[in-house]
């Protein structure tokens, strides 16, 4: 069953005819090795950005007190630490994330059915019995570093496989989001790293592609790290990746 879209600030509404569709916002990744950079940044982009990405460097530094910052300034959390283990260990890991009242994670699909199955049960049973709210579970596709021949192909198996198992979508370039968007359908999310802006060094991405081009292939959330952080102005080139997302959806 489609959910009710109309009290829903994540659904805008397309045309008088009532078509709605999910809207496009950025994450911005603290792809940075300490707490003081991190509250740097928060502070600087926040409210303009409401949503930063922890990786494994942020949270190998800092554990959850980084979390717990981003939470008290008023921003949600992306836990990004693509957890890949047993499915027994995922699940109690996912369990654990939960408790951090972050508002999505990633598990990658590598690991599984089983394990992809146990970590979307893990979250809404955690959620229930801690009275939080349930995160978002996506699974990892294929990095954005990789350049391989059949990435659309290995892309859209891993987020049918995604889907069965109960997550809430999947993290893949913008070369695959239209793609997955039409096989798994308006309600299943799409996290698109790789996002570069036109004159923008792509570093060691391989499958990138501009802000406009990912919002239009219909992804849900872009993932932006270096064009952000090493600009003069974060603020600004904050401001301008979400005005091309708005002039496309």
């Amino acid at each position: 069953m489609s959910p009710d879209k109309t009290g829903d600030t994540r659904w805008s509404s397309a045309d008088s005819a009532g078509t709605y569709f999910m809207k496009t916002d950025l994450i911005v990744a603290l792809d940075v090795e300490s707490l003081r950079k991190a509250k740097d940044i928060v502070g600087k982009l926040y409210p303009a950005v409401k949503y930063f990405k922890v990786g494994s460097q942020l949270f190998t530094a800092c554990g959850p007190a980084v979390i717990q910052y981003i939470r008290e300034a008023g921003a949600d959390v992306f836990l990004d630490l693509k957890f890949h283990d047993i499915p027994n260990t995922v699940a109690a890991a996912v369990g654990a994330a939960v408790e951090l009242d972050i508002f999505m994670l990633t598990v990658h699909t590598c690991g599984g059915a089983e394990m992809m199955d146990r970590a979307g049960k893990a979250a809404q049973t955690q959620a229930q019995k801690s009275k939080k709210r349930r995160p978002l579970v996506v699974g990892v596709t294929v990095l954005t570093s990789q350049a391989m021949d059949n990435a659309g192909e290995e892309v859209l198996q891993r987020a049918g496989a995604a889907k069965e198992c109960g997550l809430d979508g999947v993290v893949c370039s913008v070369h695959e989001a239209a793609a997955v968007r039409k096989a798994c359908g308006e309600n299943f999310i799409i996290v698109t790293p790789g996002i570069r802006l036109p004159d923008g060094d792509a570093g060691d991405q391989k499958r990138v592609a501009t802000p406009a081009a990912a919002a239009a292939a219909g992804s849900n959330y872009l993932v932006v790290g270096r064009p952000i952080l090493e600009a003069p102005d974060p603020l600004a080139a904050a401001k301008n990746i979400l005005r091309e997302i708005k002039g496309q959806r």
